[in-house]
């Protein structure tokens, strides 16, 4: 008889291991599903920047520096895996950085009234923004994944496994604070 309660026991603890073990790996998936999101994002936002760079060109010749500043960023971010969350650092630092070149293209139109009016101009500063509200969105997304499975890898009685089993915590992808407001441009 006490056998028989031991082995169940023993099953019930098993069968507990088993479905913890099961829910982690489903919210790591929407984890990693959420991130790979973001890198689609981003990626689409890398295929609109040569022509927008060369459209300023044409109308901002004197404004290099900064179409230079946007297109290393922009070599830089193609370097990278954007689907790897293990690139998680420094995809946020080159993302961060590329936003800031890109606000500042976008700020040039300013100066330039031809550009501004520029048809190709105003339909890639549509794009552009259509895709940087999907990358917020991702972002958000994926950190809403990541408070789910770090809230769940935290908790009691799965703490318990989490060493164990070798359960990660996964990071948050921050925005610069800095990256999201206005460039200051001075001629």
């Amino acid at each position: 008889m006490m056998l028989w309660v031991i082995l169940g026991v023993v099953i019930l603890i098993f069968l507990w291991g088993v479905g913890v073990y099961n829910r982690y790996i489903s919210f790591d998936i929407e984890n990693q599903t959420a991130f790979s999101n973001i890198g689609t994002f981003l990626q689409k936002r890398l295929d609109l920047i040569p022509n927008l760079v060369e459209t300023v060109k044409g109308y901002a010749k004197h404004e290099n520096n900064t179409l230079q500043n946007v297109v290393e960023a922009r070599s830089k971010m193609l370097k990278l895996d954007l689907n790897d969350i293990n690139n998680l650092e420094e995809i946020r630092k080159i993302e961060n950085e590329l936003t800031k070149t890109l606000k500042s293209i976008m700020a040039l139109s300013e100066s330039y009234p031809d550009l501004k009016a520029n048809v190709s101009f105003l339909e890639l500063q549509k794009s552009l923004t259509d895709i940087e509200n999907q990358i917020e969105s991702a972002r958000r997304y994926y950190n809403a994944t990541v408070g789910e499975l770090n809230s769940f890898v935290r908790k009691f009685p799965t703490v318990l496994l989490a060493g164990i089993l070798k359960f990660r915590n996964a990071e948050y992808f921050k925005e610069d604070v800095e990256a999201k407001n206005a460039p200051k441009v001075s001629f």
